[in-house]
């Protein structure tokens, strides 16, 4: 008898290690300050030189990832290289000459007007304004060897970062009505056209479509809406437009990606997404004449570790559902790498139930985990739950002025139907001590908060398995403006 209940309380304790769904104190045991730590003082190293998309430095991230998931027990996803999926990113160089004529105008690239994407081309040619752009704005016009000129953004969509995510999808439409060239009326005082300028006037990456993105697509700066008016009149109907060819160059990169299949028969093709970008922005002249490396500790190392130690707990303790874990390159470059997962999934998008992604400026408050859209889905008691469990205080977005949903990878997402949250590390306000790090070379390791952050990466755990468990799948709540887009995802 003694012999038997030794057995049982081996196997017992073996199961409670491995197999079981891991509660807080499995996770407390797996998720150390040690092994956190020595992720991160990694991933954001000096000898990483701030993982700039297409440097040989983020490749070596790359490759520690994906071991790293390959450690957790985490198996390739179906079409995949191993753990990584790859992409062509391009590198585009302004053209030499851009020139739009309307009437007795004429606007030059660089100064009134920028080219956003597309080939070289020399046009004269009529113009057709209409609205938005978008599908239901194109219905009935024929645009065949045509101009077509549009509003920036949508009805809905009126923050600059939300028009960039828009480019694609007009360009596309307008390719497929017969359009020669778009262009997009800028007339936004969010983000001044001098800040544009300095930004989009060099060479930017974009995903290679394959000859998809040669329409050119342009921004005219109308700023008190003078074009609008008289495109809106009809007393511009003809325009010339003249691009000299872009310089392109190719640029290898890849997302890493792995997962665990979930236990229940049923719930297993059910997926919970884990993200996080793994990329920063490399190595550039800063404010400190001594240290030219962004190491990107909290933007976005800390997010690529949550991610780690997620699957440290789930490769070996299998939750109800399948998880993948995900860490998105470029998303520094305009969330090309998640972009391009959402366009090319690896898993059907209708069986993603969730995402829970993770990026972040850093913090300035340790009591808090900041959730951007913590309200919008119904996901939220679990994420609540979690945090009170670890001392921590989820809130919500305290800056819904700054569009922060629709600025990280998680968008590309919920622009799909799938509920997407960012989980970020506690901040109250964009102040001084969130501006000293972000996107500065000070964002080093050194000056992290380690046990403010076992905390944030052991309730970003317990918070994706609580949403991996439960019976129910989480959705938009009522009245989202992505709930619709969900509703189609899923049949609903």
């Amino acid at each position: 008898m003694k012999i038997l209940k030794s057995i049982l309380l081996l196997l017992v304790t073996l199961s409670t290690a491995y197999g079981q769904v891991p509660d807080k104190n499995s996770i407390d045991q797996i998720i150390t300050l040690s092994q956190s730590e020595s992720h991160l003082r990694f991933l954001a190293s000096d000898e990483l030189r701030g993982r700039d998309t297409g440097s040989p430095e983020i490749n070596i991230a790359a490759r520690y990832i994906a071991e790293s998931f390959r450690k957790s027990g985490l198996k390739p996803l179906p079409g995949a290289d191993g753990f990584f999926q790859h992409m062509n990113l391009i590198q585009s160089y302004p053209p030499a000459d851009g020139r739009l004529t309307l009437g007795d105008t004429s606007f030059q690239q660089g100064k009134e007007l920028l080219v956003m994407r597309g080939a070289g081309v020399d046009l004269n040619t009529e113009i057709i304004f209409a609205n938005y752009g978008l599908a239901e704005d194109l219905k009935g016009l024929n645009l065949k060897g045509k101009i077509l000129v549009v509003k920036a953004g949508s009805e809905s969509e009126r923050d600059p970062r939300q028009f960039l995510g828009l480019i694609k999808t007009k360009q596309e439409l307008a390719k497929d009505k017969g359009a020669v060239a778009v262009v997009e009326l800028y007339n936004s005082p969010n983000i001044p056209w001098p800040m544009l300028i300095n930004f989009f006037n060099k060479p930017q990456l974009i995903i290679d479509e394959g000859g998809k993105d040669e329409l050119p697509y342009l921004w005219l700066q109308d700023a008190k809406n003078e074009q609008l008016v008289g495109f809106k009149e009809k007393k511009i109907k003809k325009a010339s437009l003249v691009i000299s060819d872009l310089v392109k160059k190719p640029l290898p990169s890849k997302n890493v990606l792995g997962m665990v299949e979930g236990t229940d028969a049923k719930l297993k093709n059910e997926y919970l997404l884990l993200s996080a970008h793994y990329d920063h922005v490399g190595v550039a002249q800063s404010n400190n004449p001594n240290d030219s490396i962004f190491n990107g500790a909290r933007d976005n190392a800390v997010g690529t570790v949550a991610v780690l130690n997620a699957a440290s707990v789930l490769g070996k303790n299998p939750p109800r559902r399948s998880v993948i874990f995900a860490a998105w390159t470029a998303e520094e470059k305009g969330l090309l790498g998640s972009a391009y997962y959402a366009d090319h999934p690896l898993i059907p998008l209708n069986q993603t139930i969730y995402n829970l992604n993770i990026d972040g400026a850093g913090y300035n408050d340790t009591t808090l985990i900041t959730v951007i859209g913590l309200q919008r889905t119904s996901a939220e008691e679990h994420i609540i739950e979690a945090a009170r469990q670890y001392g921590l205080t989820a809130t919500s977005d305290p800056a819904p002025e700054q569009g922060l949903f629709d600025r990280s990878d998680n968008v590309n997402f919920a622009r799909k139907g799938i509920p997407a949250p960012t989980y970020s590390t506690g901040f109250t306000a964009f102040d001084q001590e969130i501006m000293k790090y972000y996107h500065q070379v000070a964002d080093e390791p050194d000056g992290l908060n380690f046990n403010y952050l076992l905390k944030y990466f052991r309730s970003y755990a317990l918070t994706a398995t609580k949403i991996a468990n439960d019976e129910n799948r989480p959705f938009w709540t009522s009245g989202d403006k992505y709930e619709e887009a969900g509703k189609k995802l899923y049949h609903q």
